[in-house]
């Protein structure tokens, strides 16, 4: 195996249990401590709130819980898979967020419920945005950088195309 490739996997493991574990963290904490006592941190604006959800990122989809457990599922699976073949370390980070959210949030759907239909602890609320927790937040940053790292690395190879022209 190549050290590129090498580099890569382990910023993408490595990502993957800072994400997952910072994610457990935080919502041990939340749990612990912010039910009935929410804390307002900017009045009007970030409130940490404890609640639970049986639906996805940012509360979609409340009523099939069983969806986001098969594509959580599913989305580690090939994450898993293709770990050793990327050669870019901010691509090996960005699937490393995802997979650490995918997994704390799957985690809350384990030990909150048999067979995993119980809700994700979220306690993060901006008031103007369904309350979330940082999985949701690890997915979602994960899942821009690699759009942007995509479009990114499409540009350049169109670059020398157009030189040539």
């Amino acid at each position: 195996m190549n050290a590129p490739r090498s580099r890569a996997a382990l910023t993408l493991f490595v990502t993957a249990f800072l994400a997952y574990g910072l994610d457990r963290v935080t919502k041990i904490l939340a749990e612990s401590s912010l039910p009935g006592s929410p804390v307002e941190l900017v009045p009007g604006v970030l409130t940490l709130r404890f609640t639970t959800n049986s639906g996805g990122a940012f509360s979609i989809g409340q009523s099939a819980p069983w969806f986001f457990v098969g594509v959580s599922v599913v989305v580690a699976v090939i994450i898993l898979a293709t770990a050793f073949r990327h050669t870019s370390r901010l691509v090996g980070a960005s699937l490393g967020l995802v997979l650490g959210g995918a997994l704390g949030n799957l985690t809350d759907r384990a030990i909150r419920a048999p067979g995993m239909r119980g809700h994700v602890v979220d306690f993060i609320d901006f008031q103007i945005w369904p309350v979330f927790n940082l999985a949701d937040t690890a997915i979602v940053v994960g899942a821009i950088l690699l759009a942007w790292t995509g479009l990114r690395e499409r540009r350049e190879e169109s670059e020398p195309a157009r030189a040539e022209r």
